[in-house]
Order: structure tokens, then sequence, then C-alpha cells
């Protein structure tokens, strides 16, 4: 069975037409093949918005309907009836399957006329409450009209979550204040996933199932966005061939896609870096800082593959394998694509927008024509790679660099990176002289060699016996490839509906493995702006905000990139800065037209700057203390505002009519909370939702006083931020992301 779930906003006045519209819509709908139900049902706390719910017996049934006269003809009697769609209008239930995908729970319940106002004021409580549960996403309450009856819908990351929520005893306190009208209630659970329709058509095509491609989905799956992804690989990859480090700022976006423990579970902690050369040491440094929310993860990129792959299958959504990209166009509504399929046949595929995620031989960058600015470097010479055991005296846990230099200048280098395992590493470094002859004197393609024999054992020790210290041997080859290095960064990102990411948008030597981490920033940046735009709700130059907040990123690391790829560039006198810009610590988008702020805050994360995590907020009800991510962890914009003592009740009292403001103007995308100092009085209100700073770590690291405010956004960065209050400064902001919201 599959349920659908459409909201519409009546315009002032018109909630009786749109009324009868349906119920003239209904009444037809009821009639046709594979119909199981409908219904309308209102938003206990907007009056003028509708939700229409239809269940269908199977997709034909469901798409017959949506494509045929009877749907056209409703939304025709209704288009000018209602506001233009704000938010998420469209969601596609499905019956439980098992997969774990999101879910989305029902509960209906009677409600005597004369206890509604008790129980929607009780609901507010519980909703508050919810906001702290782990797997709770979001929830609404909705009644059908003339009768008794409320739904509460309740969005979970899995279904895991919801159930180990309803067997922990605490729940029953958490839902105390409408216990007394769930003596008697239905419930229903459906799962909610990325919507694939069989029509041909999608919301956002990603070409390429990677670390990026795969992010991309994670990102517009968990907004509820529709997508495909194709793969022309028809397995995932299961050797060692690519990334290993995994920076610090993509372990805090996985945490915020709760996939964290995963990788480190199935990873080994890089504990610092030691550099050698000619034998002797002279550089090293520890990367276990304490200020730090996390190390510098080992991770295999197949293994980090495997993760994603599985987080997005919760999300209801599998990259489709052994479909290749042939050809794609695009016009003002959308692009269509030509795909090769695993069965030798070839298909259209329709859609609103395009990410190329394809790699270093990018059929999207070469379809779109885009060309490498300043050329494609290349390196004159190969180099190989093993997956081997090495026995040696070296500390644990550390990137070990020896370089040999003559007369000043390189001439050979080796890293060896641990890997999960006892002595296990992964070796780079240059190729023996014979595979140059392999080639037969022309240019080896760039990336890993399919043409070329796999370097031995013997290979990998003739290199060790050059470079590693004396007696070092190595053991138990698994795997091993020659590979050439290109490096160069696109001209640009973006070509109206269709964009670029991760290696197909800029191409750079595997040093510290910052292709695959920048992918996944890009990605991450890239899927929330493109969720609005898929919803109607994005200003009209919020996706090229991409490009001019992500490609100086890029030009920046392949520069760094190629320079450590043939020099010692730690000789500097600040190693901990150099770490922290090599882990994207330091990523800042200050040069963007989308962040800003009024009347400066001396400390601080600035605007464009990564938001950092603080601890010690509590909240009422709740007998632990909460970190600030957990408050802006999700798919939505936070708006913080801050008060302490010296702050007036009048500034507090205009919170809440700011909170009410912020939700409509930002399409209900906003989180709101209110931090107050210890010294501050805990206002009575429960809009916004408050929390007290209780260690003052929010106020010495945000850099507060009196009344302040920081907007942060779904990417984790500063959008906006004033001291005092700046009401009218925040709407401006918010207009540049929400150009489209009502």
């Amino acid at each position: 069975m599959i349920r659908t779930m459409l909201r519409m906003r009546a315009r002032a006045g018109c909630d009786s037409a749109v009324e009868s519209a349906w119920r003239t819509a209904a009444a037809r709908i009821g009639r046709l093949a594979g119909n199981l139900g409908r219904d309308m049902l209102r938003d206990a706390g907007d009056p003028r918005s509708f939700v229409v719910v239809t269940e269908w017996a199977d997709e034909s049934a469901r798409h017959g309907y949506e494509n045929g006269p009877i749907a056209a003809s409703f939304a025709d009697a209704v288009r000018t009836l209602c506001e233009a769609p704000a938010g998420q209008t469209y969601r596609v239930m499905r019956d439980l399957d098992g997969k774990g995908a999101r879910i989305c729970v029902d509960v209906a319940v009677t409600v005597p006329m004369s206890r509604r106002a008790e129980f929607e004021r009780g609901y507010a409580e519980v909703g508050a409450r919810m906001a702290t549960v782990p797997g709770h996403v979001r929830e609404e309450l909705l009644r059908e009209p003339a009768t008794d009856t409320y739904h509460i819908i309740a969005e979970w990351e899995s279904e895991a979550a919801f159930y180990s929520w309803v067997a922990d005893p605490a729940h029953a306190e958490q839902a105390e204040p409408i216990a007394p009208f769930l003596r008697e209630f239905q419930r229903r659970v459906f799962h909610l996933g990325a919507d694939r329709r069989p029509d041909g058509t999608t919301d956002v095509l990603v070409v390429g199932a990677g670390p990026t491609g795969l992010t991309t989905a994670i990102e517009l799956a968990r907004r509820g966005i529709a997508c495909q992804v194709v793969e022309k690989l028809a397995e995932p990859p299961v050797n060692a061939d690519k990334a290993i480090g995994v920076h610090c700022r993509t372990m805090e976006i996985w945490e915020d896609q709760g996939i964290a423990r995963d990788a480190m579970d199935a990873g080994i902690w890089l504990t610092g870096q030691a550099v050698f050369v000619n034998g002797a040491q002279t550089h090293h440094m520890s990367w276990e800082l304490p200020d730090l929310p996390y190390g510098h993860l080992g991770l295999p990129q197949y293994e980090t593959e495997r993760i994603l792959a599985d987080r997005l299958a919760t999300l209801g959504l599998s990259p489709r394998r052994g479909v290749e990209l042939i050809s794609f166009s695009q016009d003002d509504d959308g692009v269509r694509a030509t795909l090769a399929t695993s069965d030798g046949g070839t298909e259209t595929v329709r859609a609103k927008y395009l990410v190329g995620c394809d790699g270093a031989h990018s059929k999207v960058r070469d379809g779109l024509g885009l060309t490498f600015s300043g050329g494609l470097g290349q390196f004159p010479q190969l180099f190989m790679l093993g997956d081997v055991d090495v026995d040696w005296d070296m500390p644990d846990g550390h990137l070990l660099r020896f370089i040999h230099e003559t007369d000043g200048r390189m001439d050979n280098m080796l890293v060896c990176v641990p890997l999960r395992g006892e002595a296990r590493y992964r070796i780079a470094t240059l190729a023996p002289p014979r595979f140059f002859a392999q080639t037969g004197g022309t240019e080896a393609p760039p990336g890993f060699s399919e043409e070329l024999a796999e370097p031995t054992l013997e290979d990998i020790q003739a290199a060790l016996d050059q470079l590693a210290p004396p007696g070092t041997r190595a053991s138990n080859l698994r795997w091993s490839s020659v590979f050439r290095i290109r490096h160069g960064i696109v001209n640009r990102y973006r070509d109206r509906r269709v964009f670029v990411a991760g290696d197909a948008a800029h191409l750079h030597p595997p040093a510290g493995g910052q292709g695959m981490n920048t992918g996944i920033q890009d990605a991450y940046n890239l899927a929330w702006k493109l969720a609005l735009a898929v919803r109607g709700i994005a200003a009209p130059e919020l996706l090229d905000s991409y490009e001019t907040e992500r490609r100086p990123q890029g030009e920046e690391i392949v520069g760094r990139a190629v320079r450590m790829a043939f020099t010692d560039e730690l000789d500097r006198d600040d190693l901990k800065r150099q770490f922290l810009q090599e882990m994207s610590m330091l990523v800042s988008y200050s040069a963007s037209t989308l962040v800003g702020e009024s009347v400066s805050i001396l400390d601080g994360p600035r605007p464009g700057e990564r938001a950092p995590d603080v601890g010690g907020l509590r909240r009422r009800g709740v007998g632990h203390a909460l970190r600030l991510h957990d408050l802006t962890r999700g798919t939505r914009h936070t708006l913080l505002l801050y008060a302490d003592g010296s702050t007036d009740a009048t500034t507090v009292i205009a919170a809440e009519k700011l909170y009410a403001e912020v939700r409509e103007l930002a399409a209900d995308e906003v989180d709101v909370y209110l931090l107050i100092s210890p010294d501050a009085d805990l206002p009575p209100t429960l809009t916004p939702p408050t929390l007290r700073d209780a260690g003052g770590e929010f106020r010495a690291t945000y850099g507060v006083t009196g009344a302040a405010l920081y907007l942060i956004r779904p990417d984790g960065h500063v959008g906006f931020r004033s001291r005092p209050i700046d009401a009218d400064g925040l709407r401006n902001n918010l207009r540049l992301v929400f150009g489209g919201a009502r």
C-alpha cells in the first residue's frame, strides 16, 4: 500500500472553497481502481493549511491518478485559491518492508470538542520534549475537519529508533501531557523515502556513486527530495585503491548524518606524522589535539563507500549500478539524460537538476565543455601503491613520509599510511623504471592503470630498502597498482541546471586524502541549496553560491596538494594551524554574498566560518547537559537568540514574535532557540524553546554579551550574526536564501 500526503495553504477567505474543491475531487477519486482511501486533514496550528491524503494499492494506481484528469482538474481548481507552495509539499509513504528506512508514524486519537484546547496545549509541551529524543526528526498535528479525530504525524530516522523509544519507559513521561487522550488510539507506520518514479522522471539525477555522489544523495533524501543515483561500475570497490584519510570536518558531517560511529568502528585513528629527509627525522607532530571534536581517521575508501551506501539505503534509496551516462541536454525546465543500462539497453531520465560526481574521467564535465583553469597539469612520474604488512620500529598510528634529496632537490619519496590491522600500511612511492617502458613511449593515462602490470612485493621492498630505516621488511602484499597524477580545477562548477562536484571538478595528488574529503564537503554545501530550489523556496541566486563558496576552496586545496606531493611543506612555524587547515577546520565562506553580520562581534566565529560545538546547555525536563550540535543537527537552519542578565524583558518578549516571523519567512525551515546565561531569568514562554548556557561555554566561544543572535546554516557554517539582535538584518539575510518563500 502507498500513501501520499500533499500540503497546501489556502489564501485568506478561501478555506471553504478549497474544501469544496476537494469534496468534488474525492468523490471522483473514490471510483478509481486501486484507491484505498482519501481524506483532507487540517493543520491544528494553522487552519488555512490542509493536507490531502490518498492511499493506493500499488504504484500503478497512484501514478495513474497523478498523471490523469482528476488530479489535473483538482490542481486547476485550487491553483488560484492557494498560496504558492512553501516548504516540503509532497511526501510518499509505503508499507514497512524491513529495510530500516526513515519512517512516518500516524497516531490517530479522538478528542471531544470540549477538550480540544486542553489537548492542543498538552501536545505543544510534548512537541518540545520530543525535540531532544534521539532519532526523532519532526512532527505535526493535523485534524479531520468536522470530526473529533486528530492525527499526530511524526517522522523518525529509522524503525529501530522509533521502537527503541517506544520500549523505553521514559517515553511515557515525554507523552504525559496528552496521556489522558491516549487510552485509545490507532497507530500506522510507513516508510518515508525518496520517491523513485516509474515514469522516468526524478527531481535530481546524481551521476556517480563514490563518496561525493553518495553524500549528495543522502543529503537530498534526508530532505525528501526524489533522486536517482547511477554508477557505471557494476559492483562496489573492494580494494583500498583510493583515499584513506577522513578529516575532522568530514567526521562532523558524518555525525550529522548518523554514521560517525560506523566510521570509527571500521577505521583507525591516525595519531601523528613524522617526516624523514635522507634518513634523518626533520619533523614530528602529534595529531591528538585536545580541542578537536574528532581526530584524523584512517579508513579505506571502499569502507567509506560501504558506510555511505548503507546510510542511503536507510533512506529508501540505492545506487543503480551498471548504469552509465551517455549524454544529456538541458532546457529552462530541466535536464534530459540518456543512460546505458546494465542489460545493454538505453533509457531516458528527465530531472530538474543533474549533479556530476563521476570522478576524474567525468562525462558530465566533458558534456558541459568545462575546461581546466590554467590547463591540466601532469606529474611526469608514475607512482605505485601497495597494501602490505611492514615490520619496523616506528610509532603506531603515524603517517610517515620519507624523502630523498640530492643537492637540495627531492628525487624520491615514500609515504606510509597505517591501515586497520597489525603492522598494516598503504605504501605510496615512485614506480620502478620498467613501468615507463611498458607504456611504449606514450603517456600513461591519469588515475589507476588497468593496462600496466601490478607492482610486486619485491618492488615495494626495493623502495623500503632505499628510503625506510635499515632492516625494514614488507610482507603479505594484498593489492597493488600503478597510477599517474594530474591536477587542475575546472573553470566553473555550474552550467544552469547541471553541477560538478568532487573529482569531476578538481583533480590533485592524493596527499592527505584531500580529494575525497573536499568532494564530500562540495556535496554537503550543494545539496541543501539544491533541495530548496527543487521545492521552489530558494532565492534566485542561491544555487550560484555553490560555485562562489566551493571553487575557492578547490583552488586552495589543489595548490596545496601539488606542493605537498614533492616538497617538504611542513617547514613552517605553526604546525597546529597547518594541521587544522588540512583537516578542513578553517574553511570559511566569508567572501560569500550569503553571509553577513550587523554590529561586529569581536570574538566568536565570523560569518561564513564553521560554527564550533559547545557543551553545558541545560534544558528544563532533560536530565543531562546538551551540546550545541544537538540543536543544529539536521537538515534545517538554526537561529540562536542569546540573552544574559543585562537584557531587558522587552527584548526577550520580542524574541517570541521574531520566532514566529522567521519560521514563516523561511517556510518553516528554521529551528529557533533562546539561549540564556546563568544570571538571566527564565522567561515564561515556551516559544521559542529555551536553554540555559549553564557553564558559559556558548558565551565564551561565540563572544556574546547582552542580546545577540547567530544563524547557523544546514552545513554548519555561520550565515548571519548580530549584537544586539538586528531583526531587519536577519530578515534580509534570510531573503538571500529563501527568496521564494512566503
